[in-house]
């Protein structure tokens, strides 16, 4: 394991993410809102804004998922990260967040497919995220390989590379 990802493992007490990579929450809102939640016809509440540290690891990957909020990436030590965005059409497309890249913060729209990697793959990327309306991990779905498949098989390569077998 690279040393400095290791530092930072510990000095930051980052614990595996479902997703890949490790994590943890810095930040929660005290205040909430109310907002609607249209899958189940319901309303459910959510505090304002989330964070959380984000580490990826050598060949560590963000597997393919989604979130119902926006979802701001910052970008705060080692390699570039290329971000790989997957819309409902079947749009691919492809952002490099990082000092060689010159882009320290970027958007992820919710209902967007979205993976990440690191470009060096002997280095570490540490990154915060901060979701608004604030994350729950019911807002949260891992892709199912063969549900993406299924919508997008030109695709088949990249989704193959970033989801897990199912």
């Amino acid at each position: 394991m690279n040393q400095k990802a290791k530092f930072y493992i510990e000095k930051l007490d980052l614990k595996p993410h479902p997703e890949g990579g490790y994590y943890k929450e810095i930040y929660r809102s005290a205040e909430s809102i109310i907002i609607p939640d249209y899958t189940l016809n319901r309303k459910k509440q959510r505090n304002f804004s989330t964070s959380i540290y984000f580490l990826l690891e050598g060949n560590d990957k963000s597997h393919f998922h989604k979130l119902t909020s926006d979802e701001i990436w910052h970008f705060y030590d080692g390699s570039d990260i290329k971000i790989i965005l997957l819309d409902e059409l079947g749009n691919l497309t492809e952002v490099i967040l990082g000092k060689e890249a010159h882009c320290f913060q970027y958007t992820i729209k919710k209902n967007l497919w979205f993976a990440a990697e690191l470009i060096d793959k002997k280095s570490f990327a540490l990154i915060g995220c901060t979701v608004s309306p604030g994350f729950e991990f019911e807002d949260f779905e891992l892709a199912d390989r063969n549900y993406l498949l299924s919508l997008f098989p030109q695709h088949e390569k990249i989704i193959k590379k970033f989801t897990r077998n199912n």
